[in-house]
């Protein structure tokens, strides 16, 4: 049984996904090997490509089922924190930006976003206004305070 909580996507991410998951199914569609051409004649070379494009119609398939379960129930709340939910952090030198837990990377909306599998997703979990975290970058280890926590309304 799954105990992950269940939070509603924005229409945004909503329509993220719905826009991937038709993607998803044309590449599908384009991607899987034909019936006759498993284990047909063929040199290696054939052959090889036919697996890769199982490997790749297998990834999507799962990709399929995963969007289609996101859009149908609604994204997983790993983090705590439900899709749209704002965080306002203060950096060492002083600065504050406001973020917003997407679903979904890249969305419209403008504004600075992160999703909670993000390395910065992942330390804010747990965490409440108050509470410094620390999290990788490229550039190396930053340090933030959570200045506030506001929930999607």
């Amino acid at each position: 049984m799954e105990s992950t909580e269940r939070a509603p996507l924005s229409a945004d991410a909503r329509r993220q996904l719905e826009t991937e998951l038709a993607q998803l199914r044309q590449q599908r569609a384009a991607t899987a090997p034909g019936l006759g051409e498993l284990g047909g004649p063929g040199d290696s070379a054939d052959q090889a490509d036919v697996l890769e494009r199982a490997e790749v119609a297998a990834w999507l398939d799962r990709r399929i089922a995963e969007v289609t379960d996101i859009l149908a129930r609604g994204y997983p709340v790993e983090s705590g924190f439900a899709d749209g939910t704002k965080i306002t952090l203060r950096f060492d030198d002083g600065s504050e930006d406001t973020l917003r837990i997407v679903a979904v990377a890249g969305g419209e909306g403008g504004g600075s976003s992160v999703t909670a599998d993000s390395p910065l997703g992942q330390a804010l979990q747990g965490h409440k206004a108050g509470d410094t975290i620390t999290y990788r970058t490229p550039g190396g280890q930053l340090s933030a305070t959570v200045v506030s926590i506001k929930p999607p309304k």
